[in-house]
């Protein structure tokens, strides 16, 4: 069984990264808060 992988609208990719610049948040908690692994955000980010 293979698994599907996500996808995620360039919107979410700005905003995520927003809260870690301009809000303060860390990874991991907007990670969590917005449901993904710390990983894709660390990605969007740098």
């Amino acid at each position: 069984m293979t698994k599907q992988r996500r996808s995620f609208t360039p919107e979410l990719k700005r905003e995520a990264a927003s809260l870690v610049f301009n809000q303060g948040y860390s990874y991991i908690k907007t990670a969590r808060s917005l449901g993904l692994v710390k990983s894709a955000l660390r990605r969007w980010v740098n």
